[in-house]
Protein backbone atom coordinates (compact mmCIF):
# COMPACT_ATOMS: atom_id res chain seq x y z
CA UNK A 1 0.00 0.00 0.00
CA UNK A 2 1.60 3.16 -1.32
CA UNK A 3 0.79 6.75 -0.03
CA UNK A 4 -1.82 8.64 -1.98
CA UNK A 5 -0.22 11.09 -4.17
CA UNK A 6 -1.24 14.19 -2.45
CA UNK A 7 0.44 17.66 -0.99
CA UNK A 8 -0.88 18.94 2.36
CA UNK A 9 -0.49 22.45 3.17
CA UNK A 10 -1.08 24.19 5.97
CA UNK A 11 -2.61 27.98 5.83
CA UNK A 12 -3.44 30.57 8.18
CA UNK A 13 -4.04 33.38 5.90
CA UNK A 14 -0.91 35.00 6.16
CA UNK A 15 1.60 36.39 2.96
CA UNK A 16 3.70 33.46 4.22
CA UNK A 17 1.21 30.62 4.40
CA UNK A 18 -0.73 31.63 0.72
CA UNK A 19 3.23 32.21 -0.91
CA UNK A 20 3.72 27.87 0.75
CA UNK A 21 0.33 27.31 -1.09
CA UNK A 22 1.37 28.71 -4.31
CA UNK A 23 4.61 26.76 -3.87
CA UNK A 24 2.60 23.22 -2.94
CA UNK A 25 0.34 23.71 -5.92
CA UNK A 26 2.76 24.57 -8.43
CA UNK A 27 4.72 20.75 -7.57
CA UNK A 28 1.11 19.54 -7.12
CA UNK A 29 0.47 20.69 -10.63
CA UNK A 30 3.85 19.92 -11.91
CA UNK A 31 3.86 15.64 -10.65
CA UNK A 32 0.20 15.83 -11.28
CA UNK A 33 -1.21 15.00 -7.53
CA UNK A 34 -3.66 16.58 -5.69
CA UNK A 35 -3.52 18.68 -3.12
CA UNK A 36 -5.24 19.27 0.46
CA UNK A 37 -5.30 22.71 1.97
CA UNK A 38 -5.55 22.52 6.03
CA UNK A 39 -6.12 25.51 8.16
CA UNK A 40 -6.35 24.78 11.67
CA UNK A 41 -7.39 26.55 14.96
CA UNK A 42 -7.58 26.18 18.90
CA UNK A 43 -9.69 27.21 21.10
CA UNK A 44 -7.90 30.46 23.64
CA UNK A 45 -9.06 30.76 27.19
CA UNK A 46 -8.78 34.15 29.26
CA UNK A 47 -8.27 34.54 33.24
CA UNK A 48 -11.56 35.51 34.52
CA UNK A 49 -10.78 36.54 38.36
CA UNK A 50 -14.59 36.87 38.74
CA UNK A 51 -15.30 32.91 38.10
CA UNK A 52 -14.62 29.70 40.43
CA UNK A 53 -13.10 28.36 37.81
CA UNK A 54 -10.24 30.41 37.18
CA UNK A 55 -10.72 30.64 33.17
CA UNK A 56 -13.76 30.92 30.87
CA UNK A 57 -13.57 29.65 27.89
CA UNK A 58 -14.08 31.47 24.15
CA UNK A 59 -17.14 30.97 21.93
CA UNK A 60 -15.41 29.25 19.10
CA UNK A 61 -18.27 30.35 16.68
CA UNK A 62 -16.11 33.62 15.18
CA UNK A 63 -12.66 31.53 15.55
CA UNK A 64 -14.36 28.99 13.24
CA UNK A 65 -15.71 31.28 10.81
CA UNK A 66 -12.18 33.01 10.39
CA UNK A 67 -10.80 29.98 9.79
CA UNK A 68 -13.27 28.99 7.16
CA UNK A 69 -12.56 32.43 5.14
CA UNK A 70 -8.91 31.72 5.72
CA UNK A 71 -9.56 28.40 3.98
CA UNK A 72 -12.16 30.16 1.17
CA UNK A 73 -9.47 32.28 0.25
CA UNK A 74 -6.40 30.09 -0.28
CA UNK A 75 -8.88 27.93 -2.34
CA UNK A 76 -9.76 30.68 -4.03
CA UNK A 77 -6.37 31.06 -4.74
CA UNK A 78 -5.76 28.08 -6.24
CA UNK A 79 -8.75 28.24 -8.56
CA UNK A 80 -6.73 27.41 -11.36
CA UNK A 81 -5.10 24.36 -10.35
CA UNK A 82 -6.08 21.85 -12.81
CA UNK A 83 -5.87 18.84 -10.35
CA UNK A 84 -8.71 17.98 -7.72
CA UNK A 85 -8.16 20.22 -4.39
CA UNK A 86 -9.65 19.29 -0.96
CA UNK A 87 -9.89 21.94 1.88
CA UNK A 88 -10.24 21.24 5.66
CA UNK A 89 -10.77 22.80 8.96
CA UNK A 90 -9.35 21.57 11.86
CA UNK A 91 -9.97 22.04 15.33
CA UNK A 92 -5.85 21.85 17.15
CA UNK A 93 -2.40 22.79 17.60
CA UNK A 94 -1.57 23.36 13.86
CA UNK A 95 2.03 21.87 14.22
CA UNK A 96 0.27 18.41 15.99
CA UNK A 97 -2.91 18.52 13.51
CA UNK A 98 -0.22 18.62 10.46
CA UNK A 99 2.13 15.81 11.75
CA UNK A 100 -1.41 14.33 12.20
CA UNK A 101 -2.02 14.43 8.84
CA UNK A 102 1.23 13.82 7.55
CA UNK A 103 1.04 10.21 7.71
CA UNK A 104 -1.51 9.76 4.65
CA UNK A 105 0.35 12.48 2.69
CA UNK A 106 3.51 12.40 0.14
CA UNK A 107 4.74 15.73 0.60
CA UNK A 108 4.02 18.57 3.46
CA UNK A 109 3.90 22.33 2.65
CA UNK A 110 4.37 24.86 4.99
CA UNK A 111 5.67 28.92 4.95
CA UNK A 112 7.77 30.30 7.08
CA UNK A 113 8.34 34.76 7.02
CA UNK A 114 12.05 35.61 7.15
CA UNK A 115 12.71 38.91 8.30
CA UNK A 116 16.11 39.10 6.77
CA UNK A 117 19.70 39.19 7.94
CA UNK A 118 21.55 36.15 8.96
CA UNK A 119 21.03 36.57 12.60
CA UNK A 120 17.27 37.89 12.70
CA UNK A 121 16.04 34.84 10.58
CA UNK A 122 13.40 32.68 12.38
CA UNK A 123 11.08 30.22 11.92
CA UNK A 124 7.55 29.85 13.50
CA UNK A 125 6.74 27.07 15.79
CA UNK A 126 5.04 24.98 12.99
CA UNK A 127 7.80 25.52 10.51
CA UNK A 128 10.60 24.51 13.11
CA UNK A 129 8.18 21.45 14.39
CA UNK A 130 6.52 19.90 11.69
CA UNK A 131 9.91 18.78 9.63
CA UNK A 132 11.11 17.25 12.69
CA UNK A 133 7.72 15.05 13.57
CA UNK A 134 6.49 14.38 10.15
CA UNK A 135 5.85 11.17 8.61
CA UNK A 136 6.39 12.38 5.14
CA UNK A 137 9.01 14.73 3.75
CA UNK A 138 8.56 18.57 4.28
CA UNK A 139 8.92 21.77 2.14
CA UNK A 140 9.28 24.85 3.98
CA UNK A 141 9.27 28.08 2.06
CA UNK A 142 10.67 31.47 2.79
CA UNK A 143 8.66 34.30 2.48
CA UNK A 144 10.57 37.84 1.76
CA UNK A 145 8.81 40.48 0.75
CA UNK A 146 10.50 42.39 -2.30
CA UNK A 147 9.68 45.25 -4.30
CA UNK A 148 6.64 45.88 -6.47
CA UNK A 149 7.32 44.14 -9.74
CA UNK A 150 6.68 46.82 -12.27
CA UNK A 151 5.13 44.04 -14.65
CA UNK A 152 2.66 43.50 -12.13
CA UNK A 153 2.08 45.94 -9.42
CA UNK A 154 -0.37 44.03 -7.59
CA UNK A 155 2.47 41.01 -6.88
CA UNK A 156 5.05 41.71 -5.13
CA UNK A 157 8.65 39.86 -6.29
CA UNK A 158 8.36 38.08 -3.08
CA UNK A 159 4.84 36.76 -3.92
CA UNK A 160 6.74 34.73 -6.73
CA UNK A 161 6.81 31.08 -6.86
CA UNK A 162 9.90 30.48 -9.01
CA UNK A 163 10.14 27.11 -11.05
CA UNK A 164 12.51 24.55 -9.74
CA UNK A 165 15.33 24.58 -11.38
CA UNK A 166 18.71 23.99 -9.60
CA UNK A 167 18.69 22.16 -6.78
CA UNK A 168 21.20 21.46 -4.20
CA UNK A 169 21.82 18.43 -1.66
CA UNK A 170 23.98 17.76 0.95
CA UNK A 171 26.14 14.99 1.45
CA UNK A 172 28.29 14.10 4.42
CA UNK A 173 28.69 10.26 3.95
CA UNK A 174 25.79 9.15 6.25
CA UNK A 175 22.65 6.98 5.82
CA UNK A 176 20.59 10.05 6.05
CA UNK A 177 22.12 12.19 4.04
CA UNK A 178 21.76 9.29 1.26
CA UNK A 179 18.50 9.24 2.08
CA UNK A 180 18.06 12.97 0.89
CA UNK A 181 20.62 12.69 -1.94
CA UNK A 182 17.83 10.14 -3.09
CA UNK A 183 14.84 12.21 -2.73
CA UNK A 184 16.86 15.21 -4.11
CA UNK A 185 16.91 13.22 -7.18
CA UNK A 186 13.26 12.17 -7.52
CA UNK A 187 12.68 16.39 -6.99
CA UNK A 188 15.02 17.04 -9.95
CA UNK A 189 13.58 14.28 -12.00
CA UNK A 190 10.28 15.76 -11.14
CA UNK A 191 11.31 19.42 -12.06
CA UNK A 192 13.90 18.69 -14.93
CA UNK A 193 16.62 20.52 -12.71
CA UNK A 194 20.13 20.59 -12.69
CA UNK A 195 21.03 18.49 -9.19
CA UNK A 196 23.98 19.57 -7.08
CA UNK A 197 25.50 17.90 -4.68
CA UNK A 198 27.74 19.31 -1.88
CA UNK A 199 30.12 17.87 0.42
CA UNK A 200 31.56 20.14 3.18
CA UNK A 201 34.50 19.53 5.13
CA UNK A 202 34.83 22.19 7.78
CA UNK A 203 39.02 21.87 8.25
CA UNK A 204 39.45 25.93 8.63
CA UNK A 205 37.23 25.31 11.70
CA UNK A 206 38.77 22.46 13.21
CA UNK A 207 35.08 20.78 13.59
CA UNK A 208 34.10 17.30 13.27
CA UNK A 209 35.30 14.81 10.64
CA UNK A 210 33.02 13.07 8.07
CA UNK A 211 32.42 9.46 7.97
CA UNK A 212 34.97 8.67 5.31
CA UNK A 213 37.95 10.37 6.76
CA UNK A 214 41.01 8.87 7.86
CA UNK A 215 42.68 10.72 10.44
CA UNK A 216 46.27 12.46 10.40
CA UNK A 217 46.41 13.55 7.03
CA UNK A 218 46.95 16.87 5.17
CA UNK A 219 44.71 19.12 3.95
CA UNK A 220 44.33 18.21 0.10
CA UNK A 221 44.68 14.26 1.09
CA UNK A 222 41.30 15.00 2.98
CA UNK A 223 39.36 17.26 0.43
CA UNK A 224 40.80 14.02 -2.23
CA UNK A 225 39.18 11.30 0.52
CA UNK A 226 35.99 13.19 0.69
CA UNK A 227 35.70 13.93 -2.97
CA UNK A 228 36.33 10.11 -3.24
CA UNK A 229 33.50 9.71 -0.74
CA UNK A 230 31.30 11.53 -2.10
CA UNK A 231 31.86 10.19 -6.25
CA UNK A 232 30.83 6.50 -4.16
CA UNK A 233 27.38 7.58 -2.86
CA UNK A 234 26.91 9.88 -5.88
CA UNK A 235 27.24 6.78 -8.31
CA UNK A 236 25.51 5.00 -6.85
CA UNK A 237 22.96 7.00 -6.85
CA UNK A 238 23.45 7.71 -10.30
CA UNK A 239 23.65 4.39 -11.76
CA UNK A 240 19.88 3.93 -10.89
CA UNK A 241 18.96 7.12 -12.53
CA UNK A 242 21.25 6.93 -16.08
CA UNK A 243 19.73 10.08 -17.72
CA UNK A 244 20.76 12.44 -14.87
CA UNK A 245 23.81 14.23 -14.44
CA UNK A 246 24.80 15.17 -10.83
CA UNK A 247 27.43 17.43 -10.19
CA UNK A 248 29.53 17.32 -7.26
CA UNK A 249 31.13 19.84 -5.38
CA UNK A 250 33.85 19.58 -1.80
CA UNK A 251 34.35 22.47 -0.35
CA UNK A 252 36.02 23.78 2.56
CA UNK A 253 33.26 24.99 4.83
CA UNK A 254 30.72 23.28 7.50
CA UNK A 255 27.57 21.70 5.44
CA UNK A 256 25.25 24.59 6.91
CA UNK A 257 27.50 27.05 5.96
CA UNK A 258 27.50 25.88 2.28
CA UNK A 259 24.28 25.21 2.01
CA UNK A 260 22.82 28.29 3.09
CA UNK A 261 25.37 30.21 0.56
CA UNK A 262 24.49 27.63 -2.48
CA UNK A 263 20.83 28.28 -1.45
CA UNK A 264 21.19 32.61 -2.55
CA UNK A 265 21.29 30.68 -6.34
CA UNK A 266 19.20 27.79 -5.86
CA UNK A 267 15.46 26.71 -6.30
CA UNK A 268 15.54 23.63 -3.21
CA UNK A 269 17.55 22.83 -1.22
CA UNK A 270 17.67 18.89 -0.16
CA UNK A 271 19.06 17.76 3.72
CA UNK A 272 18.69 14.68 5.51
CA UNK A 273 18.08 14.20 9.32
CA UNK A 274 18.39 11.02 11.56
CA UNK A 275 16.64 12.11 14.60
CA UNK A 276 16.99 10.10 17.81
CA UNK A 277 13.81 8.58 18.13
CA UNK A 278 10.29 9.28 19.78
CA UNK A 279 8.07 12.00 19.45
CA UNK A 280 9.72 13.88 22.11
CA UNK A 281 13.27 13.18 21.62
CA UNK A 282 12.74 13.29 18.03
CA UNK A 283 14.96 16.36 16.67
CA UNK A 284 16.65 17.55 13.34
CA UNK A 285 20.46 17.26 13.14
CA UNK A 286 22.31 20.85 13.87
CA UNK A 287 22.60 20.85 9.61
CA UNK A 288 19.05 20.92 9.02
CA UNK A 289 18.20 23.00 11.58
CA UNK A 290 20.76 25.89 10.20
CA UNK A 291 19.47 25.59 6.61
CA UNK A 292 16.16 25.48 7.53
CA UNK A 293 16.15 28.63 9.55
CA UNK A 294 19.06 30.97 7.09
CA UNK A 295 18.23 29.41 3.81
CA UNK A 296 17.24 31.68 0.64
CA UNK A 297 15.12 29.14 -1.19
CA UNK A 298 12.26 26.52 -0.29
CA UNK A 299 14.17 23.32 1.70
CA UNK A 300 12.94 20.17 1.23
CA UNK A 301 13.53 18.26 4.87
CA UNK A 302 13.59 13.80 4.98
CA UNK A 303 14.34 12.07 7.94
CA UNK A 304 15.36 8.46 7.71
CA UNK A 305 12.12 7.86 10.34
CA UNK A 306 9.57 9.37 7.62
CA UNK A 307 11.76 7.23 4.99
CA UNK A 308 11.61 4.33 6.45
CA UNK A 309 7.92 4.38 7.25
CA UNK A 310 7.24 5.51 3.74
CA UNK A 311 9.28 2.67 2.69
CA UNK A 312 7.87 0.07 4.74
CA UNK A 313 3.87 1.22 3.42
CA UNK A 314 5.39 0.69 -0.16
CA UNK A 315 6.50 -2.77 0.48
CA UNK A 316 3.17 -3.66 2.25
Amino acid sequence: MTRPEVVLVGVDGSAASLHALDWAAAYAERVGWSLHIVCSYSLPSFTAASLDGGYAALDDTAIAEGAKAVLSEARARVAGFSGRVEGSVVTGDAAGVLVELSTEHSLAVVGTRGRGGFTERLLGTVSSALPAHAHCPTVVVPYREAAVDAADPERRDGDRVHEVRRIVVGVDGSPSAEVALRHAVEQALAWDAELVAVAGVPLGSGAGVLAWLPSQIDHEQVLEDVRAGLDVIVDRVQAENPGLEIKRHVLDGSGAELLTEFSGASDLVVVGSRGRGGFRGLLLGSTSQAVLHHSKCPVLVVTRKCDEEMQAESAA
